[in-house]
């Protein structure tokens, strides 16, 4: 993992980052002190398909779910 200085790091930000993008770690250092870590982010691409609805049959919302509670909170706001 290599450590550049941070005015290096602003000097040549587009590189550190195009390297960041293809897998390699790149640490930003002040003052010879480690400070900011610049990493890729694991985030979906354009082409992924969106797990929507993965969890179907595997969890079950109760039909009185909205009005679980009524009593109490209805207590808590002096309703009752």
């Amino acid at each position: 993992m290599a450590t550049v200085n941070i005015h290096e790091a602003k000097t040549h930000l587009s590189r550190l980052v195009e390297q960041a993008a293809k897998g390699e770690s790149i640490i930003i250092a002040k003052a010879g002190k480690p400070v900011a870590k610049v990493t890729a982010l694991d985030a979906p691409t354009r082409n992924q398909v969106r797990r929507l609805g993965f969890m179907a049959g595997q969890i079950r919302v109760p039909d009185d779910f909205d009005r679980m509670g009524e009593v109490e909170i209805a207590v808590l706001f002096g309703g009752e």
